[in-house]
C-alpha cells in the first residue's frame, strides 16, 4: 500500500467559461459534503465571539447563547432559535454590517420572515441605545407595515436586548446543537435560485 496521499480530483478549467458539464458535475459532487457540514462550521466558529469587542458584562458568545436560551425557553420555533444563536456572528468579520452578515449565513435555511428579522435586528435593537449616540431611536419605524415588523420588535425586546445578564442561567452550546443541525439540514432556498 502506498503512503502517498491520493491526489484530489480537480476540474479541467482555469477560467469558469471553459468548464465542461463534467467539471461542474464534479464541483457539485464535491460541494455536497462541504455544504452538509455547514452546521459544524457555524458551531465551531461561535466561540470566536469571545474575542469580539469588550465593554458589555458578557462577551458576544455568552450574549448569543443567552439570546438563544431565552428564545428556546419561550418556545420559539427551531428556525428562530437557530437564528438567535448566530445573530451576532458578523460582529467578528463585519462589525459595521453584522446583521446582513448573519442574515446571509442563515438565509438558505430559515424562513423568509426569520431571515428578515436577523437582517434588520441591528436597526430595531437601536431603539434601546441610538438616542445615546444622537441618533433616532425610532429609525425602525421606516419598516412599520412590514409583515415581520412586530416579530422583529419581539425578537429584540424579549431576547436580544435582554441578553447581557451575567447572572442569567444560560444554556450551553450543546443544548442548541441538535436544533442548529436540523435547521442547516433543511432544503436550501436562496436569491441565487433553487438548490442544486
Amino acid at each position: 500500500m502506498s503512503n502517498r496521499v491520493a491526489e484530489k480530483r480537480k476540474v479541467s478549467y482555469i477560467r469558469m467559461e471553459d468548464g465542461t458539464a463534467e467539471d461542474y458535475a464534479l464541483v457539485n459532487e464535491l460541494a455536497k459534503p462541504f455544504i452538509a457540514a455547514t452546521a459544524d462550521r457555524v458551531l465551531a466558529y461561535l466561540p470566536q465571539l469571545r474575542l469580539s469587542y469588550d465593554g458589555d458584562q458578557v462577551d458576544r458568545y455568552e450574549h448569543s447563547l443567552q439570546t438563544a436560551s431565552r428564545a428556546l425557553r419561550d418556545c420559539a420555533d427551531d428556525g428562530t432559535i437557530a437564528a438567535a444563536l448566530p445573530h451576532d456572528i458578523g460582529d467578528m468579520l463585519a462589525p459595521e454590517n453584522h446583521s446582513d452578515f448573519a442574515a446571509a449565513l442563515l438565509q438558505p435555511y430559515v424562513s423568509r420572515t426569520t431571515h428578515w428579522i436577523v437582517q434588520h435586528h441591528g436597526i430595531f435593537q437601536g431603539y434601546y441605545y441610538f438616542h445615546h449616540y444622537g441618533k433616532d431611536r425610532n429609525a425602525r419605524e421606516q419598516f412599520r407595515g412590514h409583515p415581520a415588523f412586530e416579530r422583529t420588535i419581539e425578537f429584540c425586546a424579549k431576547w436580544d436586548q435582554a441578553a447581557f445578564d451575567p447572572d442569567y442561567d444560560t444554556l450551553p452550546i450543546a443544548a442548541f446543537e441538535p436544533i442548529v443541525r436540523r435547521v442547516f439540514a433543511r432544503p436550501a432556498w436562496s436569491a441565487e435560485g433553487p438548490p442544486l
